[in-house]
């Protein structure tokens, strides 16, 4: 069997970095992604350097064009994993202080909502539609669409309004791509990989890079029979 190609968004820090190393680790090549090319080909010497298989390029999933140049880069080369891990949280309520999110739903600015919106939902929508054809084409693809508790219909607070509503709005980009490719050997799964310790979850969260990619790594490597259309946390699903 061939190799699998894997694309991971977001990819030279915090969980994507870490998704990077475990898929590497797994066997698949893996293309490293992010906005700042050096900051990517640096992220990518790291992992090379332990003996990984990694390339980088860039790709800004806020950016027409530069998802446009992706696609075009990728041509002819099969992708058959698909994680959807940049993400963005800038609906910040100056007012109170607050580093990101915390502006009450009937104040926050709405520029700063579509902001979230276009890296967080319509950046993984822009890749599926360029990608998961050509999964269920071959009958093969894994995509794992990085979201949050704070996402969940079920356990909906107050504030962060553009952050939440983006990854409610994956979460059922999620659903629906799941039931338009049921049985056709592409398993299309979100998960929350937990209060992590990178630059948006802060130096007090619980978890490490590498314990919180370790769910989108199992989902992106399931076997062949595995779920379609879940929601997990450590493995485990989770209601939505």
């Amino acid at each position: 069997m061939a190799e699998r190609l894997a694309v991971v968004t977001g990819g030279n820090k915090g969980i994507g970095l870490a998704v990077c190393r475990g898929l590497a680790q797994a066997g698949l090549r893996v293309v490293l992604t992010a906005r700042d090319q050096g900051r990517g080909e640096n992220a990518a010497r790291e992992l090379t350097k332990e003996g990984l298989t990694v390339e980088t390029a860039v790709l800004d999933v806020a950016d027409g064009a530069s998802i446009a140049r992706f696609v075009k880069a990728m041509a002819g080369r099969p992708v058959d994993v698909l994680v959807n891990n940049a993400g963005i949280a800038v609906d910040e309520d100056r007012a109170q202080g607050e580093s990101w999110g915390n502006a009450p739903g009937l104040t926050a600015d709405p520029e700063r909502i579509r902001q979230t919106m276009e890296t967080n939902y319509f950046g993984p929508l822009a890749l599926c539609q360029a990608f998961v054809p050509g999964m269920v084409e071959r009958g093969y693809g894994r995509v794992v669409n990085v979201s949050s508790g704070m996402g969940q219909l079920a356990d909906m607070g107050g504030g962060y309004l553009g952050y939440r509503t983006s990854k409610t709005a994956l979460n059922a980009l999620t659903r629906v791509l799941a039931a338009e490719t049921l049985n056709s050997g592409v398993l299309i799964n979100t998960c929350c990989p937990g209060w992590v310790r990178t630059d948006m979850g802060g130096p007090q969260a619980r978890l490490t890079p590498q314990q919180g990619a370790d769910t989108l790594v199992w989902l992106a490597t399931l076997p062949k029979g595995g779920p379609s259309g879940g929601f997990y946390r450590n493995r485990k699903p989770i209601p939505w």
